[in-house]
Order: structure tokens, then C-alpha cells, then sequence
């Protein structure tokens, strides 16, 4: 498939583009907050964001990134946000090199093993209060539940609550459901204040959300003529195909466009999503070829949960659990 230069743009924009949801504008404006009560004394306030793979915690954070750029100032680079993530197998030391690393401190990658993680904790220290850092966000924190020695998932989340305490700046942990448990430790089940969790679409609760969102994104395609993906059929095949996640549902869209530019649509049609639909699932009944009343779907019933016995040998990653399918008049009617 080929497409022109000014399409393939277009095209990137489109996959790049951001739609803001209620949820998620409450959500940048608990970071905004975070920010500026930073400016008063007191111990910092902190956020818990959790939320399971494809609900968009992704999205919101290079969203929320590309408002505060880092910005060069005298001979050090003024960064207000540092957005930073948990290594996987984390210890430590190879958190301290992540997070100055992410912060700019040149040739940190090369300290792993090479200083004390005490020597790394006041580097990153200096270096937050020199880059006047107003916010700390760490994403992927289910990478330190899932560290099995207690003992060092205790350090590790000590020597945040010291860092935050020490250079007065707040810290946002965002992770997968089971980052909840980091809520359950002394040290900070006080200190979050704010704590919020993403969901997924589910048409039995609240139907006219997901096609608020569906719509934003129309806004945003690229053609001529917006397309019109509200109608009944459009937007119950769009919800049988991604049950709820928003990465599925942008994922299928982007092809989707892409099917769209390529033959020089004027809009987004029915048809176009159908083509894409096949490519992901060919194996699969296509639900944008099926009549509407023979449209089955399912929605998320529990959400993935990790756990490990006390004895911290043995540990079960249980993963998202869905209803049956479905008719979608029966979802509608649980409503």
C-alpha cells in the first residue's frame, strides 16, 4: 500500500492525536495540582493512577509531557515534569540511574554498579532541585509489586518517599491495577491522597461515552467530510471489535484511516473499517459485514490482578476477565 507524502502526514497525525475525556482532563488537572501546591510547605502530596493494559495511561502521559518541555537554562536544562518508569527487575541502584537518566544527567548509564545507591539518591536529588522538577511522575509501577523480596520493594519505595521528602516535590505512581498494593504499605498509604483508576468502555453502564469518544476521534480524521461513525451499527461493530479498549479501538481506526487515504476516500466509511477489521482478524466473524442484531460482543467483568503468596515463592498473574458474549440488545438491557 502506498500512500503520498501529504497522506502519510496526515495519516501520523491522526495516529498521534490525543482526544481528552472527562476522566482524563480530571486526571491532568490532579497533575496541575500536584504542581502547584509544590509551592507550599508541608510534606508533598502524592497519586496513585492505576489502570489495566489499553486503557490509555500511555496516551495521557505524552500528552500531559508535551505541555512542559524541558527547557535550557544556564548551563542545565530546566525540566518541570520528569516522567520516569520502574525498570523491569528493578533493585535500587538500576532505579536511581533510571530516573536520573531520564532527567538528563548525562553518562548516568554508565554509573549502574559503579556508585552507591546513597551517592545516586543525592545526585538525583541536586539535580531535581537544579531542574526546578515540580512533579515526578514514575510510570510501570507494578514493576516493583512485582518484586518478590519484600525487602527490597520496601527499600525502593522508602527511598522514593525520601527523595520526594527531601527535594519537596510530589510524586504521581501509575501502573497496573495491582500498583494498588503499594497502597498498603505504611509509607504510603498516607502520603496518596489523590488516587484514580482508568477504566475500560463498557456499553451496560454508560454507552454514550464510548460514542463521545468514537466522535472525538472522527473529529480529528483526516478527510474532506467528517465521517459520521455514530450510527448504531458503526458504533456497536466498533465496540464488538475492541470490547472496551481504547488501544484496540485507536489501533483498529488508524488502519482504518489508513484503508481510507489509500483509495482517496472523502470520508471514513462502514466499509473501510470492515477491510480493517479483516486484516486484524481474519479469522473472526467481521462485525461491520454482520446484520446488526447478530452482533456479539463481551465487556471486562474483573480486571487483571497480580498476587503472590506470603512466603513470596509462588505468584499468579490473573488476567482480564470478560462476560460471555453477548447480543448487544442484552448488554444494553443490563443497563
Amino acid at each position: 500500500m502506498d500512500l503520498s507524502r501529504e497522506d502519510a502526514n496526515r495519516l501520523r497525525a491522526f495516529i498521534e492525536c490525543y482526544v481528552e475525556t472527562p476522566l482524563l482532563r480530571s486526571i491532568q488537572q490532579d497533575f496541575d495540582r500536584l504542581r502547584f501546591n509544590k509551592q507550599f510547605a508541608g510534606e508533598p502530596q502524592c497519586m496513585l493512577l492505576t489502570g489495566d493494559a489499553g486503557t490509555g495511561k500511555s496516551s495521557l502521559l505524552r500528552h500531559y509531557m508535551a505541555k512542559f518541555p524541558g527547557q535550557v537554562g544556564h548551563g542545565f536544562i530546566r525540566k518541570p515534569l520528569l516522567i520516569s518508569r520502574i525498570p523491569s527487575k528493578p533493585t535500587l541502584e538500576s532505579t536511581m540511574v533510571e530516573l536520573l537518566k531520564d532527567l538528563g544527567q548525562w553518562g548516568s548509564e554508565y554509573r549502574r554498579n559503579k556508585s552507591s545507591a546513597e551517592s545516586l539518591t543525592e545526585a538525583l536529588i541536586k539535580c531535581l532541585v537544579r531542574c526546578e522538577t515540580e512533579l515526578i511522575i514514575i510510570d510501570e509501577f507494578q514493576e516493583l509489586i512485582e518484586n518478590k523480596t519484600r525487602e527490597k520493594r520496601n527499600q525502593i519505595a522508602n527511598r522514593l518517599k525520601y527523595i520526594s521528602e527531601t527535594a519537596q516535590i510530589p510524586i504521581a505512581l501509575v501502573g497496573m491495577p495491582w500498583a494498588v498494593k503499594i497502597a498498603e504499605e505504611p509509607q504510603w498509604a498516607s502520603r496518596l491522597l489523590i488516587r484514580r483508576s482508568l477504566p475500560y468502555f463498557k456499553l451496560s453502564e454508560d454507552p454514550e461515552n464510548f460514542v463521545r469518544f468514537v466522535m472525538g476521534l472522527a473529529k480529528r480524521m483526516p478527510f474532506a467530510k467528517e465521517p459520521k461513525l455514530e450510527s448504531k451499527h458503526t458504533i456497536f461493530a466498533l465496540f464488538a471489535s475492541c470490547q472496551g479498549s481504547t488501544r484496540a479501538l485507536k489501533h483498529l481506526l488508524d488502519e482504518s484511516v489508513k484503508q481510507a487515504l489509500a483509495v482517496h476516500a472523502e470520508t471514513l466509511l462502514h466499509e473501510h473499517i470492515a477491510v480493517a477489521f479483516a486484516i486484524f482478524h481474519p479469522e473472526l466473524p467481521n462485525p461491520f459485514l454482520q446484520p446488526i442484531g447478530d452482533i456479539k460482543t463481551c465487556e471486562v467483568q474483573q480486571y487483571s490482578r497480580y498476587e503472590i503468596s506470603p512466603s513470596g515463592k509462588d505468584e499468579l498473574l490473573i488476567p482480564l476477565q470478560f462476560t460471555d458474549k453477548l447480543p448487544i440488545s442484552q448488554l444494553l438491557k443490563k443497563r
